[in-house]
């Protein structure tokens, strides 16, 4: 009677354990059920008419920019050059200590003063041959040897003096004038430092008026003409806008931005408005006034691989909602995102943020 009392009691503990047991497997495969799903934020894809105002980022500056250098080197023994000073045409800006190049000068002066002293003498003897030659006294090969002697002095002469009128300017290339009225915008050495020839020293802002330097992408630069109007904001100046005109469209691309440089006269411009300052430009195409009509889609909805541009479509299977990855061939950038030409139609949904973490076929959740 107690054994099979014994035998019960353990096979009662035997069962409330592996119930137990049960009851935590069951609940970890519910957790396990349970899927966790990423919330994903989506838009329709639309219909719209072609809208072809763009608009991008570019930098002001002076109409006439100066790159300030020397034209020989040496150490800048004079210095007069400061942010946001003030020059006017001729002042002198710095000076170099110019060593190697008056010391040729004055090597230049010394060659002069023997090519004189050679001429003189070959001056006077063919003045004392002459009359010797007149006078019979003298061959006539003796008088034109010396005058090929006073040529030689005289071509030397003229050569010497050549020679320190170069080595003059050679000095005043140590000195450095302001080329104009303007405003000192950029410093690039310091005093007693060693500079080389043609190395910028400092930036002068010589022009009065002011521009927009921008560069624009290869879909856009055929529809940009020199002389059409855009509208300019400045990220300083809150409230207001300027009429720009484009002023100059280059025609070869930028190997470092991989852009066509264009520049942007500022019609109204203003004293608040200083170099360097960022500037939006926004250009109206003439095409903007066509009713063509093309799908487009976020751009933060266009994501890229090596198979080329992709969405996420959000499908609803069930009740279960999956994103599915949607090959696609996108057509120009416009102001309300990317035109799309092919692999979407008006209506679908499409995932507008977190493509690089989106799986196809992944299960979501909207929100």
């Amino acid at each position: 009677m107690s054994t099979s009392k014994n035998m019960f009691i353990k096979t009662s503990k035997i069962a409330a354990l592996l119930m137990g047991v049960l009851l935590i497997s069951c609940g970890r495969s519910q957790e396990e059920e349970k899927i966790i799903l990423r919330p994903v934020s989506y838009t329709e894809v639309g219909v719209s008419g072609k809208n072809f105002s763009r608009t991008f980022s570019g930098t002001a500056t002076t109409d006439k920019v100066v790159n300030l250098s020397f034209r020989n080197s040496g150490i800048i023994t004079e210095f007069n050059l400061s942010l946001g000073k003030t020059v006017k045409k001729g002042e002198l800006l710095g000076r170099l200590d110019n060593v190697q190049a008056r010391l040729n000068y004055e090597n230049s002066l010394s060659s002069l003063n023997s090519a004189k002293s050679q001429l003189n003498t070959s001056k006077l003897s063919l003045d004392r041959v002459r009359a010797l030659f007149e006078k019979g006294s003298t061959s006539l090969s003796d008088y034109e040897a010396a005058k090929n002697n006073y040529r030689s002095a005289k071509a030397n002469y003229e050569s010497a003096e050549r020679g320190v009128d170069i080595q003059k300017e050679q000095v005043n290339y140590g000195y450095l004038y302001a080329p104009g009225d303007g405003v000192i915008a950029q410093v690039n050495a310091e005093i007693d430092e060693n500079v080389t020839p043609g190395q910028i020293i400092a930036v002068l802002n010589q022009g009065r008026d002011m521009q927009i330097s921008l560069g624009l992408p290869e879909n856009v630069i055929n529809r940009v003409k020199e002389g059409i109007e855009v509208n300019i904001q400045m990220s300083s100046i809150q409230g207001e806008s300027f009429r720009g005109i484009v002023d100059e469209v280059s025609p070869s691309i930028d190997p470092l931005s991989s852009t066509y440089p264009v520049s942007v006269k500022v019609i109204d411009t203003s004293d608040q408005i200083k170099s360097g300052m960022a500037a939006n430009v926004t250009f109206q195409f003439e095409e903007a006034s066509k009713t063509e009509e093309a799908l487009v889609i976020p751009a933060k909805a266009v994501g890229e691989d090596d198979q080329g541009n992709f969405v996420f479509l959000v499908e609803s299977i069930g009740d279960s909602t999956v994103v599915k990855k949607q090959p696609i061939k996108v057509g120009e950038l416009t102001s309300e995102g990317f035109e799309i030409l092919n692999g979407l139609n008006p209506g679908q949904r499409v995932a507008i943020a977190g493509l690089q973490t989106l799986l196809d076929g992944q299960q979501v959740k909207l929100q």
